[in-house]
């Protein structure tokens, strides 16, 4: 009995050290979990430039087909016609605008050769199953088809009447001319250009309260300050070809679908969205930059 006592005592003693030893060479496998930890930033940084090179936009609260336009550079005519929206430019929260053209290369085929039956007609009108993998131009190895006498006619087929295309002229919608005025009554701090920075307008200077006014009549298309970097935004549609844009305003006194003239105050000069009191303005043409300049009467 005394033995046997013994011996159970013997056998839980190498079982404990068999459990140390297990546990002392228990190591945190670090490197696998390194390697998952390098495969989940390559996913977010696949899903990044993903989304930094999309083709689509979600539409927000407040952005309008106009504001969206503007903040890529297109025509909010060419992003309309694309997106199959209407006249009235209605878009809505949620929903998703393509900036690009659908590629034909996106188009899948409709039918898949692993279950599409492919049948010939032959001539005596007979439907002879096809191997998938043969060319139709050729035929089957060793199949010889006679060669069929073919009765010839000639026919004598008068010319038909030459139909000259009907003359389409093409009206450029609301093209008038445009009077064109001074924004705001400051100095020009800093001009158009393409380089660098890329100015996309101009700069003037002002104290904040001074008023902005209309260059042109038109449609306020938006009023909100959902654009980065231009602060309290307006955009005016003035004859569908041209747009105007006033930026870092202190106070917006206009709403979308407002119709002003040439010369209406529309906002008052301030700081939003940059380091000092000034008015950004700009000129767009069928959704590109020009240089106001070219278009404001001289000082």
């Amino acid at each position: 009995m005394g033995r046997a006592r013994y011996g159970l005592v013997y056998v839980a003693l190498l079982s404990a050290l068999a459990l140390l030893g297990g546990c002392s060479s228990g190591y945190a496998p670090v490197s696998d979990r390194s390697i998952s930890q390098s495969r989940n930033v390559e996913i977010v940084r696949s899903q990044r430039d993903r989304s930094s090179s999309a083709k689509t936009y979600q539409v927000k609260r407040g952005d309008t087909l106009y504001s969206i336009a503007w903040r890529y550079g297109k025509d909010y005519r060419t992003l309309a016609k694309i997106n199959g929206i209407g006249k009235s430019y209605r878009i809505y929260s949620g929903q998703v605008i393509r900036l690009e053209p659908q590629s034909t290369s996106s188009i899948k085929p409709i039918l898949s050769k692993s279950n599409v039956k492919v049948e010939k007609a032959e001539a005596d009108g007979v439907l002879v199953p096809v191997n998938q993998n043969s060319r139709f131009d050729d035929p089957p190895a060793g199949d010889n088809p006679p060669n069929k006498a073919v009765k010839t006619e000639t026919v004598n087929v008068s010319k038909p009447a030459e139909v000259k295309p009907r003359a389409v002229s093409v009206k450029k919608q609301n093209a008038g001319k445009i009077t064109w005025k001074w924004p705001a009554k400051g100095r020009v701090l800093s001009g158009f250009s393409n380089k660098g920075s890329r100015n996309r307008g101009v700069n003037i200077a002002g104290k904040r309260g001074d008023p902005v006014y209309a260059a042109a009549s038109g449609k306020v298309v938006y009023a909100g300050s959902g654009l980065l970097g231009y602060g309290k935004l307006i955009i005016i549609n003035h004859n569908q070809e041209y747009l105007s844009a006033y930026a870092h305003n202190s106070r917006i006194l206009v709403t979308e679908n407002d119709n002003v003239n040439v010369g209406d105050k529309v906002a008052e000069i301030g700081r939003s969205g940059t380091t000092r009191n000034m008015l950004h303005f700009e000129i767009r043409k069928d959704g590109k930059p020009v240089n106001p300049l070219k278009f404001l009467p001289k000082r």
